[in-house]
């Protein structure tokens, strides 16, 4: 099952809305073949391994895969129906389909038709590698990742907007690699308007795969030449605006890959509330939040964050006139702070990069 979620991992950030999925088939304790789901409209993991072999299934062969195979026709047949065709008789499953109109449907399947079932195996492990899909599958919402890189003393940049960088290379090229990962990365305008940022994943070693871009610009402030609206990546651009902008400011911003999203607005403010559904029904899973200070305190505020990333540069601005994390009015006694759980700590060159699971 480990190396089931291993080969997986090869398709983080290119099978969406499809989650990422691996199988491998075990022959007398040897892998005797792997498979993964790659994209959207391609085979599925049980459908590429079994593949490998050509039909050549012998009696005791035992399929491992980190998803309960699915049980219906979508862009692809059932995968269930090519196991049992296949004559595997032992399929161990690391987690159950979380979307309740399907959940547990191929496992009966498969028990009906006497294929021996084990679940579970390694299933937090699966869980968590599958934490947007999940959440997707069961709200229709994305997944919601901060990120922020803060020196020693608190601040992402100086009192003048400076920021590059408060980390170092190998930090960085940790964001890139995640950019490549998620559906989208989302921003306010005031971060277009300061940095005119690409928001690209670019990777050194492989063909980096870029996220859709979400601005939340609710006066269409975004000059048409921003760099991410000039970007050939292949990626979409979405501005989300309120809905009395003129028809004449969204045609000088709309094009082939901009689209502009009308969502409500309260006290001069986009709704983010709405607009995780709007976003959701783009069939975008996955969204890696990098600011600025103003977006995400409302993120915070309106405990709309699955999961943050917090890097901590050793560096010190030494005064009290830097830019925050998150603007805003925050909590006024610590025992209102929230806290985070499944902490984990890493080091990137000089950099920690804290992890956690905000507890609303």
């Amino acid at each position: 099952m480990r190396k089931a979620l291993r080969i997986a991992a090869r398709g983080l950030g290119r099978t969406s809305p499809n989650p990422a999925v691996g199988a491998v088939i075990v022959r007398n304790n040897d892998v005797i073949a792997s498979g993964y789901h790659k994209k959207a409209g391609e085979n599925h993991a049980e459908i590429d391994a079994l593949s490998k072999l050509k039909g050549k299934i012998k009696e005791g062969d035992i399929m491992y895969v980190t998803l309960e195979p699915c049980n219906h026709q979508g862009l692809t047949p059932p995968c269930t129906r090519a196991i049992v065709k296949s004559g595997i008789k032992k399929i161990v499953i690391g987690m159950k389909d979380p979307n309740p109109s399907v959940k547990g449907g191929g496992i009966q399947y498969l028990r009906e038709k006497g294929v021996k079932v084990k679940t579970g195996v390694l299933g937090k492990e699966c869980e968590k590698f599958l934490e947007s899909w999940v959440k997707y599958s069961k709200t229709g919402r994305p997944f919601i990742i901060a990120k922020s890189a803060l020196t020693l003393d608190g601040w992402t940049a100086t009192s003048a907007g400076n920021s590059k960088w408060v980390t170092g290379e190998k930090a960085r090229e940790y964001v890139h690699r995640l950019r490549s990962r998620v559906d989208g990365i989302m921003v306010g305008i005031g971060t277009v308007l300061a940095d005119d940022p690409r928001l690209t994943a670019r990777l050194k070693r492989v063909k980096s795969r870029n996220p859709h871009r979400i601005i939340v610009d609710t006066h269409l402030k975004v000059p048409p030449d921003a760099r991410l609206l000039l970007d050939d990546s292949g990626a979409l651009s979405y501005i989300a605006s309120g809905r009395k902008i003129s028809r004449k400011a969204v045609e000088k911003i709309e094009k082939d890959n901009v689209f502009i999203l009308k969502c409500p607005v309260k006290n001069g403010r986009i709704e983010l509330s709405a607009l995780m559904d709007i976003i959701g029904q783009k069939s975008i899973t996955s969204i890696l939040l990098e600011g600025g200070s103003s977006l995400m305190g409302s993120m915070i505020k309106e405990k709309l964050i699955d999961k943050f990333l917090i890097f901590k540069a050793p560096k010190l601005l030494g005064g009290s006139d830097g830019v925050p994390m998150a603007s805003g009015k925050g909590r006024r006694r610590m025992a209102e702070s929230i806290n985070l759980k499944d902490v984990d700590v890493k080091k990137y060159g000089d950099d920690l990069l804290i992890t956690g699971y905000p507890e609303y």
